[in-house]
């Protein structure tokens, strides 16, 4: 077991749409330890955890089922519709999914492994990629990710295009990557360049 400094974490980020999710499943394939903030998202606001009790305080009844659990639906139209709400949201999420992380970090450091990847949307928007030691953003055209969100999703025009509208544009993202995966073309194109992301990864944290 080395010491934290010996430890590397590597961003995925891209916009919504635009296949980081094949990235990321490409990754693991390749034995990559990889946390996705999307489960972490949904392990901190399980009935009873401290951000489901924030959560219904700020948003109410109407954003939690019969059974309790958190109505990802309802709460998603309302944070995209309402800008404050998003941040409210995030206020209450984003300290208890960075303790998450830290703990697999923390338990695949002790595992014997050097890097790893932590997999989530929002990594240039709050500024996360600024202490992470690699960045990796996936990207496709405009109207390429409006149709597979449109076609994913099954939202309309207008619908998809506010989703996408209320993310940053994936070329601010691009600034400040480390890699880019163009997403544009076949699954295997996609995995090509994966492939040779890793062994550069590979290469440059397990020294």
């Amino acid at each position: 077991m080395g010491d934290a400094k010996d430890f590397a974490m590597v961003g995925l980020t891209g916009s919504i749409a635009s296949g980081k999710s094949l990235v990321a499943g490409h990754l693991i394939e390749l034995g990559v330890p990889l946390v996705d903030a999307d489960i972490l998202a949904r392990e901190i606001v399980e009935p009873g955890e401290p951000a489901w009790e924030d959560i219904r305080e700020r948003f109410g009844e109407e954003v939690l089922n019969a059974d309790q659990t958190l109505n990802r639906g309802a709460l998603g139209a309302l944070i995209f519709a309402d800008e404050d709400a998003r941040r409210a949201l995030e206020t209450i999420t984003h300290p208890r999914i960075a303790q998450r992380l830290m703990q697999y970090a923390q338990q695949y450091r002790m595992d014997g492994e050097r890097w790893m990847v932590y997999d989530a949307a929002l990594l240039v928007e709050n500024n996360a990629h600024r202490w992470l030691n690699a960045l990796i953003v996936v990207a496709v055209d405009p109207q390429v990710q409006l149709e597979r969100l449109m076609q994913r999703d099954g939202l309309s025009t207008e619908a998809a295009q506010q989703r996408i509208d209320s993310q940053m544009p994936v070329q601010e993202k691009i600034k400040v990557a480390d890699y880019v995966i163009d997403n544009n073309g076949t699954r295997d194109q996609t995995r090509a360049q994966v492939d040779e992301i890793f062994k550069q990864l590979m290469q440059r944290f397990n020294k």
